[in-house]
């Protein structure tokens, strides 16, 4: 439904795709069609030369942003659950174990149910915390076995805003031998990830979320020394090797088939430089401003649960809510409707995480997701939105949290 004429429209649903972009990113996509044009690779004739700059460009500043070692790889996907399959089917071999969470989205578990029934592998879903969603690494150890080969965390949830402590858990991953791949589709943009200092394996992010780049882009990064032990899972021309009809062994050309969203890349690599610009720690701090707002505001409206951590520091500005006497789809077209207010309803591709906080037979929930250009009156609005529809005077209510 459209909302009221005159009503400002009020954009919550950032977790699915970042909205507004820096202006610097519109302005990179369209010089891109507009100037260059070229397909990088694929001569070197001046345009075409300027788009491999781009992607080299984007490629260090990814570094950068991520604290990457130099042999470390970058390698381009088409979106971040194509990096996840590049990742999970490069390195998963038949009868291997896998362990994930219950908080993982479908980019995760399809892969691996598709693995399961092809190849015959097993996996296995380390339980967390039913009210705070924190995954304890004594779980994780629990579902690790002598044939697992791989674990996937979910750095912060899409669906209770969790963040995950990485660090012990890589650990427990590295005292295993066992490769770590970090999921932050929900984390990357929003907050600092030291890829070298924490030992992580692989990490694999969409280029459009919290980096800010346009949609039908994405990163996967890995660790010095284990492409060589990644299958490749697409193959096709890379402007290399040409003369042979086998995909190159060495990346980024042996992840990277096909011609190359360059347009997209030009676009993700000025958002990435946005991000560098004003410095993660500050955008960090300006969402945690947000997201204390966001908690206080919600524990005073009675007839309202929202779901994962009340300590800003323990999540993302991600918050599911339900309402009393409305369903998520209901609750969504109010919002939109009468207060312009943008929103995403239902089980938001994670069935596993709205079964452990118990909405996945009730139809999910009702998300809010936050982006850098929100402001504190954005969230005032949405909460006065909220204390509006529960029909009942904004008083102390039960939180669902830690």
């Amino acid at each position: 439904m459209a909302s009221q004429a005159g009503v400002k429209r009020r954009y919550f649903d950032n977790a699915a795709t970042s909205f507004p972009k820096p202006p610097a990113v519109v302005q990179a996509v369209a010089d891109y069609l507009h100037n260059i044009g070229g397909s990088a690779g694929r001569g070197v004739y001046r345009e075409a030369l300027q788009s491999r700059q781009i992607l080299d460009d984007c490629r260090a500043a990814l570094r950068q942003l991520f604290n990457c070692r130099p042999d470390d790889e970058v390698i381009f996907a088409l979106n971040g659950t194509d990096a996840l399959n590049l990742a999970i089917k490069g390195l998963v071999r038949a009868g291997a174990h896998v362990v994930t969470t219950a908080l993982d989205h479908n980019s995760v578990l399809r892969p691996l149910s598709a693995l399961r029934e092809r190849v015959g592998i097993e996996w296995t879903a380390a339980r967390v915390d039913p009210v705070s969603t924190r995954l304890d690494p004594d779980d994780l150890a629990q579902e690790i076995r002598a044939d697992t080969r791989l674990v996937v965390i979910n750095h912060a949830s899409n669906v209770t805003g969790v963040l995950q402590d990485i660090e012990p858990l890589a650990s427990l991953c590295r005292s295993r031998g066992i490769p770590l791949l970090l999921d932050a589709a929900q984390s990357a943009g929003h907050v600092r990830i030291d890829f070298s200092g924490l030992g992580i394996d692989l990490l694999a992010c969409p280029g459009h979320k919290g980096l800010l780049g346009p949609l039908g882009t994405g990163v996967l990064i890995i660790r010095t020394g284990l492409a060589e032990r990644l299958q490749t899972w697409r193959e096709g021309g890379t402007g290399t090797e040409s003369e042979r009809p086998v995909q190159p062994t060495t990346g980024p050309d042996k992840f990277e088939a096909g011609s190359h969203n360059a347009p997209g890349i030009a676009g993700l690599l000025a958002g990435v430089r946005w991000i560098l610009s004003r410095g993660i720690e500050s955008l960090r701090q300006h969402e945690l401003r947000l997201c204390r707002r966001m908690i206080d505001g919600l524990r005073q409206i009675r007839g309202l649960r929202f779901f994962g951590p009340h300590q800003a520091e323990q999540r993302v500005g991600v918050f599911s809510v339900r309402v009393e006497g409305l369903t998520p789809e209901e609750l969504s077209e109010a919002l939109e409707e009468r207060f312009g207010i943008l929103t995403r309803s239902g089980l938001h591709c994670a069935p596993l995480a709205h079964r452990t906080i118990g909405t996945a037979a009730s139809g999910g929930t009702t998300r809010f997701s936050f982006g850098p250009f929100l402001e504190a009156k954005d969230i005032d609005a949405a909460l006065d939105a909220l204390a509006q529809l529960s029909c009942l005077r904004p008083q102390s209510v039960r939180v669902i949290g830690s």
